[in-house]
């Protein structure tokens, strides 16, 4: 199989490199070999390659600078979606992409579905649905996984930030009204390549949108204070004290939404496969 792989130096996309390698012959790529803001490219390296899956691991997430360039954040995250789902329908392939649990304003009190109306509070969040929207009325063979909270411990990302904080500060103040699904990156590449490893015929059977994010849910607050206990140098780190904050503490360019934590049984259901409970994964991650 052949497959295309965009956003090859991401946290998803590195992990999505690895466990794709069985399965095909694989062409990945990054912002430094395609030029996603270069539609023309873009439609032209996919003609050019022809592939039989493409998965797109590449986005925009800067949350708060998306508001001051929205241009670029719906380039990237809403043209090229669309323009890759109306090669893929062309080729007749198979696209895989991510979305986020932005695109919902976290006021339902309960788990999102994949039913629930979206109603994005930032320009993030819109541009991610544009995409969703895009792929969905080309009419191409198509998974989209929205995901939350997706984090690696290779470079940046919010693990490292706390590491980072717990050496520097004795006390640390952390957002406690904000509550969804820390999501592994690895765990998120490995049961999608589970997905495609069944062949293009079985995922353009089960074509559509999906939530897909570790199991259970969480705050800011919550996920740091685990990060902190399961950490190897807690030796080094100087802080003692931990205190619960509100996102209005803490102003920013975007509005983020509070509770949006979505529910993940319709995958489940339809693949027979789920990810491990947040806090496992969380452990198991920090042991790497």
């Amino acid at each position: 199989m052949k497959i295309l792989l965009l956003g090859k130096n991401g946290q998803l996309g590195w992990e999505m490199r690895r466990t794709l390698a069985p399965f095909g012959q694989i062409t990945a790529l990054d912002y430094e070999e395609l030029n996603l803001e270069d539609f023309d490219a873009v439609q032209r390296t996919v003609r050019e390659l022809g592939p039989q899956m493409i998965v797109n691991a590449a986005a925009y997430t800067a949350v708060d600078r998306a508001e001051s360039e929205r241009e670029k954040a719906y380039a990237i995250n809403a043209t090229v979606p669309g323009i890759l789902a109306a090669e893929a329908r062309a080729l007749n392939a198979c696209l895989v992409h991510y979305s986020t649990d932005y695109v919902f304003d976290g006021s339902k009190g309960a788990l999102y579905t994949e039913e629930d109306q979206t109603n994005p509070l930032n320009v993030y969040g819109a541009s991610k649905l544009a995409g969703e929207q895009a792929i969905q009325a080309s009419g191409c063979a198509y998974i989209t996984m929205r995901t939350s909270w997706v984090y690696s411990l290779r470079v940046g990302g919010f693990v490292n930030k706390v590491l980072e904080w717990a050496r520097q500060q004795e006390t640390m103040r952390v957002v406690s009204d904000q509550v969804s699904s820390p999501t592994w990156a690895r765990m998120l590449a490995e049961i999608t390549t589970q997905v495609l490893a069944r062949g293009s015929d079985y995922v353009a059977e089960r074509s559509g949108l999906y939530h897909l994010a570790g199991l259970g849910h969480t705050s800011r607050l919550e996920w740091t204070r685990q990060i902190i206990a399961n950490d190897t140098a807690r030796h080094e780190h100087k802080v003692r004290e931990l205190l619960p904050a509100a996102t209005a503490d803490f102003p920013s360019p975007a509005v983020r939404p509070l509770v949006s934590a979505m529910d993940c049984s319709k995958f489940e259901r339809v693949f027979g496969l789920q990810l491990p409970a947040w806090d496992k994964t969380l452990a198991l991650a920090q042991e790497k």
